[in-house]
């Protein structure tokens, strides 16, 4: 069958996945209209995520909630003489929900002490003094008095040491204890890649805490050199955080541990690693650490084309999580054995997001977890003139999944993925139960809707002729909620975003059912030089046993944010792409919903149905 002719918006003729998803080739032409450089690059600064006043901005650090004045704090690393990394402060953001922020023009830290005259490099927050007492703020940082650092290269002892500094002004000002630092290099006996990003958090199932539940231990992370990453962990006096004792490696899980497709490369190094225990509304719990890994192996680029996954543009490195389960109490004073093996595990964010870091809201009971949106796909030059590089994500709640009564994916075997935990049901009815990581939106940017053109969709069956939402986008600040029921014929169903009057030159949002991949497409400057590959995620669809014992398969979730240039994309709630889309236009038009069927398939079905589609255009705090 031929394609329909479609007098406006075209829709790009997508080649399929083959079986072993591999890269597909380009998905549509090169739009006829203007896609030159925008007049002015700054028009790409978003406006509801954190953003430095000025300058390279990297690493969220130092969060947390003030009980004493009712405010959320939001630091990251920043050079505010700069638009290049160098000089490395922290920035301090305010809030008093998580959506509409206040953010310092000066840096609440710099570099100007003996042992962090190189830098202030990332920390965490506690809200309570050095000596334990509430009413007073707590930073523990990374100081830094020797660069390069790099865990390609031989490590420096006492190149980063460990600090603290207190505001007993709601965080207005700061002051460096005087017996900084507190640890001043990492183990003797050990021969690190990296020893940074001191995080705090209580563990229920860790070594010591059966006989003293309210352990505190202190994350510090990097890795063995020519052995394994891990973090180094420790315990901290809760009544004196100047305190830390070092009783062991958290795990041991080789040198670039690869479990599949669905669980990434855990490289050869750690930065930021926090520890979070998760748990579901029945009382199940599993501990997780989400972490950044550095030496990542390159991707296998011999069968590639033009068009390029991004991630072979970008840095070796991604942000992932793991499952660990404890190794119990600790019964020797070795510092040699692991505190906790893997269990499975998972990949956090699969775009250009790094350097995740969380704290847990006393307000909602959750943990909310911020990461550093990067602008790697930007050449130098015109990261330059757009005035800044990099952002903050927005809020996220990460939390166990649980899935009952699951009998199949879509396509893959259970066994292969190695994302979840699929413990088998009793009764012989060969189901599973399965846990993973939930990632979602924070409920409160829904205050972002409030003076936007709200538009919906529901019931539609989708072919490929698209579908439009009765209000198109006029603006560069929207989100969508979709929701999709997919036959099993379907060979793609796509949201695609045109920012050209022609349809040509857009984004497209798709998952190939066949392939189990969800893709993004991204547009093209043709005179600057942009990253433009696209991103991709593995992501399934699972089949379940009903009360009324029928099979049905979960529908498909997407719940896209867009803010001038960052794009941030949930899938069912467990897939999270995060990217950049450097457009030239000024607005945007669509969003148009559509879909394909296999070859041969009966006609009569519809590839999918868009079961319901909500649309907020003109996001603002």
């Amino acid at each position: 069958m031929s394609d329909p002719v479609i007098t406006k918006w075209d829709v790009p003729v997508l080649k399929p996945l083959q079986k072993s998803g591999k890269s597909p080739r380009k998905t549509h032409d090169v739009s006829h209209e203007e896609k030159r450089l925008p007049r002015n690059p700054s028009q790409w600064r978003p406006s509801f995520h954190v953003t430095a006043p000025t300058g390279w901005m990297n690493d969220p650090c130092g969060l947390g909630y003030d009980p004493a004045t009712g405010l959320y704090h939001l630091c990251f690393q920043w050079n505010p003489h700069g638009n290049d990394w160098g000089n490395i402060s922290w920035g301090h953001a305010t809030s008093p929900d998580l959506v509409s922020w206040t953010t310092s023009t000066v840096p609440m830290l710099t570099p100007s002490a003996e042992y962090d005259c190189l830098g202030v490099f990332t920390g965490c927050l506690q809200a309570t003094d050095v000596s334990g007492n509430s009413g007073a703020l707590t930073i523990i940082y990374t100081s830094v008095k020797h660069l390069p650092i790099h865990h390609t290269l031989p490590y420096t002892v006492g190149s980063e040491s460990l600090s603290l500094a207190v505001s007993q002004d709601g965080g207005e000002t700061w002051a460096r204890q005087g017996r900084n630092p507190i640890l001043t290099s990492p183990p003797s006996h050990l021969n690190v890649t990296g020893w940074r990003d001191p995080f705090i958090t209580t563990w229920a199932e860790g070594p010591l805490s059966k006989h003293s539940p309210s352990t505190l231990y202190g994350f510090i992370s990097g890795g063995i050199a020519k052995k394994t990453p891990t973090v180094f962990v420790y315990t901290v006096q809760a009544t004196d955080l100047g305190n830390w004792d070092f009783i062991g490696p958290l795990i041991d899980v080789g040198l670039n541990l690869r479990p599949s497709r669905w669980s990434g490369d855990y490289g050869v190094n750690w930065e930021v690693t926090n520890l979070i225990t998760l748990c579901n509304d029945t009382g199940t719990s599993r501990d997780f650490i989400i972490m950044g890994a550095e030496g990542c192996a390159p991707l296998d680029s011999s069968n590639q084309d033009e068009a390029q996954e991004a991630r072979q543009k970008r840095e070796s490195r991604g942000q992932l999580w793991m499952s660990i389960k404890s190794n119990g109490e600790k019964k020797s004073t070795s510092t040699d054995s692991t505190l906790a093996s893997y269990a499975f595990s998972g990949i956090f964010d699969h775009g250009c997001y790094y350097a995740a870091n969380s704290f847990y809201d006393p307000q909602t009971s959750q943990h909310i977890v911020y990461g550093w949106i990067t602008e790697e796909d930007l050449s130098d030059s015109l990261r330059h003139r757009q005035g800044f590089s990099g952002l903050i994500s927005l809020p996220r709640v990460v939390g166990l999944m649980t899935l009952k009564n699951v009998k199949k994916a879509r396509t893959s075997q259970l066994g292969s993925i190695t994302s979840i935990d699929a413990v088998p049901d009793a009764f012989g009815t060969g189901t599973f139960t399965i846990h993973t990581m939930k990632i979602s939106p924070d409920s409160r940017l829904t205050q972002l809707r409030q003076s936007a053109r709200e538009s919906h969709l529901a019931g539609v069956a989708l072919s490929t002729s698209p579908s439009q939402s009765a209000i198109p986008l006029r603006t560069f600040k929207w989100e969508i909620d979709a929701e999709f029921s997919i036959s099993k014929s379907c060979a793609r169903v796509c949201i695609k975003i045109p920012h050209t009057s022609d349809g040509q030159n857009c984004t497209t949002l798709c998952w190939d059912p066949r392939s189990e991949t969800f893709e993004i497409h991204r547009p093209v400057i043709m005179d600057a030089e942009v990253n433009h590959g696209y991103e991709v995620a593995p992501h399934t669809l699972f089949t379940f046993l009903n009360e009324r014992g029928e099979v049905v398969e979960e529908t498909l979730r997407v719940h896209a944010f867009f803010d001038s240039s960052v794009l941030e994309v949930f899938v069912n709630d467990r897939t999270v792409i995060s990217t950049r889309i450097y457009h030239p236009a000024d607005h945007s038009f669509g969003p148009l919903f559509f879909a394909e069927s296999d070859a041969g398939a009966d006609n009569e079905q519809p590839a999918a149905v868009l079961v319901r589609a909500s649309i907020w255009d003109g996001l603002g705090v």
